[in-house]
């Protein structure tokens, strides 16, 4: 009779409580194992994506080969002439192959280096236009005896204004772009001093 006089007062009993505890408790974990679950899924997902595009970016590029040269001392075109230059450079190049070929041509380089270097003043090599350019220059000196001339390749890359027979010009452009690419890249300089 005792448990029907809890039940008029309006409590449930203690039993239902407990399994109410129990049910939320399950609940509760079920849900959290699922997010866990979830979350290690999606980072997974996330690192196997980051290793695809990883591997092919590293794929597509292979990486460049340096060739530097010898420290050079150059007189500079300075006025009063008493200014000079001590250049390091190093030569990007597209593959192995093409420091050997480099090597073979390099008394012309070298000669080449030397006379557009000494066309540049103090003032000129100072500033950072000066030094880009003198890097064009070299690139373009180092160019030319493995039978690529920098001058004629850009003028070839610009596109000609249209004319009539644009069609035939459009189509001589493209055929000369497809020609050999320049194994020199790019011209580095690792040391650069100018007094």
């Amino acid at each position: 009779m005792a448990d029907k006089a809890e039940k008029a007062d309006g409590q449930p009993p203690k039993k239902s409580k407990k399994m109410l505890f129990i049910i939320v408790g399950a609940v509760v974990a079920v849900a959290a194992a699922g997010g866990g679950f979830f979350f290690i899924q999606s980072k997974k997902a996330a690192e196997a994506d980051g290793e695809t595009e990883t591997s092919a970016k590293h794929e597509v590029k292979t990486p460049p080969t340096f060739m530097p040269l010898e420290n050079m001392v150059v007189n500079l075109a300075d006025p009063a002439g008493d200014r000079y230059v001590q250049i390091g450079i190093t030569l990007e190049v597209t593959d192995p192959h093409a420091v050997d070929t480099i090597k073979a041509f390099m008394p012309s380089i070298r000669n080449g280096i030397l006379l557009a270097v000494s066309k540049h003043t103090a003032a000129d090599l100072l500033q950072l236009e000066g030094k880009e350019q003198l890097a064009a220059d070299i690139k373009t000196e180092v160019s030319k005896p493995l039978g690529f001339d920098e001058a004629e390749h850009e003028a070839e890359a610009e596109p000609e204004k249209p004319k009539a027979g644009a069609k035939n010009a459009k189509a001589k452009t493209k055929a000369k772009k497809k020609g050999p690419v320049n194994p020199v890249q790019r011209v580095l300089f690792s040391s650069f001093i100018v007094q």
